[in-house]
């Protein structure tokens, strides 16, 4: 169980606990609760207090950023965790929950009954107070608190569910991926645009449509287009047509969001298979023959597939094969009859 990351003026701060590692347990409660006091604070979100029969084997493991009125957890918990029944304390906030697997159950307001989010499902509501929840054993979930003056009115009394693999719920999950890994090193504007940004994706996922002429999402819409498209390198319907759709963007937003960043959606495509192609190039079994990985990675033949790789690496794929000391490669079959290289 550790912590990391400081606070800038009390704008930004980063933890990580484990306490899934044999004999932390009965530790783990207090070292999650001291990371959020002192990293988070309770101006941003107050942890309630938890029911005395999960606090002795409270076994969860995550990452905890603050941004501003913001925080975000990614845990995975491997024990059941329970509050207590009245938690008790007056929040004013946005809360998102987003499982991934297992289940959590949440207290409804007043009147009405509880709200299980499910694997592979969200959950985004208005908290007025503290309320008791409980998660399964084995929860792996995002859970983020939001600052309420945008969100608010446009939840009113609902609560939002739906899918976790959503256009809107990529690219919020992919900003909250890019958080953790940047906060440390963030400004305090850094930090107030981060949190402005995490604001404006809550409200794609409220409303269920992405605004294409923020800007400041262009970072988040890259990353979560550059995800997707490492999943289907193979496939060979990947083209950012395909990305677009699947991101409930246009095609020019998409573009326009590459072109913020300094990059070509086609360009990253193609990069990535090539990439991809030579590491398979020297993998120390199941080689695949040259047309095989032109195939495979969506080029239009060998000879392509070639002009491709030695544009991009100066060598060709035989010469790069030789160069790491790789068997020679067949251009055509597979297993190899080896031949001639092309190039040679």
């Amino acid at each position: 169980m550790h912590g990391t990351g400081a606070k800038v003026d009390g704008a930004r701060g980063v933890f990580a606990v484990d306490s899934t590692a044999p004999d932390a347990a009965p530790r783990g409660l207090d070292a999650f609760r001291h990371g959020w006091e002192t990293q988070v604070g309770d101006d941003v979100f107050q942890l309630p207090a938890f029911s005395p029969d999960t606090i002795g084997d409270f076994r969860v493991k995550g990452t905890v950023t603050k941004v501003h009125g913001a925080a975000i957890a990614d845990l995975h918990a491997a024990s059941a965790t329970r509050t207590a029944d009245v938690p008790g304390g007056d929040q004013d906030l946005i809360a998102m929950y987003v499982v991934r697997r297992g289940a959590w159950t949440l207290g409804g307001p007043p009147g009405y009954g509880d709200q299980t989010v499910s694997a592979g499902q969200f959950l985004v509501r208005h908290l007025g107070r503290l309320t008791a929840f409980d998660t399964a054993a084995h929860l792996t979930a995002k859970f983020l608190v939001l600052p309420p003056d945008e969100l608010k009115p446009l939840l009113g009394t609902r609560a939002i569910t739906g899918p976790a693999d959503s256009a809107e719920m990529r690219l919020l999950a992919a900003l909250t991926d890019m958080i953790h890994t940047t906060v440390a090193d963030l400004g305090p504007a850094g930090v107030a645009a981060a949190q402005n940004t995490l604001v404006e994706l809550a409200k794609a996922v409220v409303r269920g449509r992405f605004d294409d002429v923020e800007p400041r999402l262009a970072p988040a819409l890259t990353r979560a287009a550059k995800d997707l498209a490492d999943r289907r390198l193979a496939d060979p319907e990947l083209s950012p047509a395909m990305l677009a759709r699947e991101l409930n963007v246009s095609v020019r937003t998409l573009h326009r969001a590459f072109a913020a960043v300094g990059e070509q959606v086609s360009t990253y495509i193609r990069h990535r298979r090539l990439d991809e192609a030579r590491l398979a190039l020297v993998a120390p079994s199941g080689r695949l023959s040259i047309s095989e990985l032109a195939a495979h990675w969506q080029f239009a033949d060998g000879s392509h597939f070639t002009r491709a790789f030695k544009k991009h690496y100066g060598q060709t794929p035989s010469e790069y094969a030789r160069s790491t000391g790789a068997a020679p490669l067949s251009p055509t079959r597979h297993p190899p009859v080896h031949g001639p290289a092309e190039g040679a």
